[in-house]
């Protein structure tokens, strides 16, 4: 912070360096000088997809799914951007928050269509997973957790949910499996305590 404040006082008007000090702002949880430094970035450079696309995730924290939205589009208007997925990605889940799962899905397959092998994949899978199974299309949730799992064996949210589609299906014992593999490799996650409370219903209910 010290070392980007000294330089943005040498060169105000370089995007990089708002850019970066929007970023610190960010990690310090000071979002409105976080906002403040993106959008001169934006101002100085028009096409900085990176401080869109950063403006976009204060507006998907915020809740502001609309704004978040408009931010992800003028990221991804910028025809060489390199990271495209980030931007769908992100998109994709202001989409899911809307309770627009369609678009939400085609967001995500666009993410992957553009960027094949982003690391983004398996969260990507996840979310697919997520949306796939509040449109009822549990068979297909279980595919994509499944894919997910695949990529990070140890993705816990993946194996959650899966438990949760084996629930859906009344698969009782491959529900209660898929919660007992979260509970022994997280006990202490968020994931882990919500399906130990998960297996203690099942017990309960034989």
């Amino acid at each position: 912070m010290k070392e980007l404040l000294e330089a943005n006082k040498r060169t105000p008007s370089d995007p990089r360096i708002h850019y970066f000090l929007g970023i610190t702002y960010y990690g310090k949880s000071l979002n409105d000088k976080a906002i403040e430094e993106f959008q001169t970035a934006v101002d100085l450079k028009s096409d900085y997809s990176e401080a869109y696309n950063y403006l976009g995730i204060i507006c998907l924290n915020a809740g502001q799914w609309d704004n978040a939205i408009d931010y992800f589009s003028k990221a991804l208007a910028n025809i060489v951007y390199d990271t495209p997925a980030l931007a769908l990605y992100n998109m994709g889940w202001a989409y899911y928050k809307k309770g627009d799962y369609p678009m939400a899905l085609s967001k995500y397959y666009e993410a992957v269509s553009r960027e094949p092998n982003t690391i983004l994949l398996p969260m990507i899978e996840k979310n697919m997973g997520l949306a796939t199974f509040e449109q009822g299309r549990v068979d297909e949730a279980i595919q994509h957790f499944k894919n997910a799992l695949k990529i990070i064996p140890e993705f816990m949210e993946s194996q959650y949910w899966l438990g949760e589609c084996y629930l859906k299906q009344k698969r009782i014992e491959e529900a209660r499996a898929a919660f007992q593999v979260v509970v022994k490799t997280a006990p202490e996650s968020k994931f882990g305590m919500i399906a130990q409370t998960k297996l203690n219903d099942l017990k309960k209910a034989k």
